[in-house]
């Protein structure tokens, strides 16, 4: 199983789609807001610029696409 964390922010309709979405399929997930110094910071250093951002294992997916997120998260 590899790790996820969902970095998004108040309001954001799509973070909160990915939210549902991971939920709905029990994956477990560190939920970091990039609003607070830690996610801005992580954020910063991974030059993503745009929510949800998702870091499945060592690869990150800027945006939310299901498709594209069970594919990264099944990939061996």
């Amino acid at each position: 199983m590899k790790r996820v964390v969902l970095y998004i922010k108040d309001k954001c309709p799509h973070c909160k789609d990915a939210q549902r979405y991971l939920d709905s399929k029990g994956i477990k997930y560190r939920l970091t807001n990039a609003k607070m110094q830690r996610g801005r910071k992580e954020l910063d250093a991974m030059g993503a610029r745009s929510l949800p951002v998702l870091k499945i294992g060592d690869r990150v997916m800027v945006g939310w696409n299901p498709k594209n997120f069970d594919r990264m998260y099944n990939e061996k």
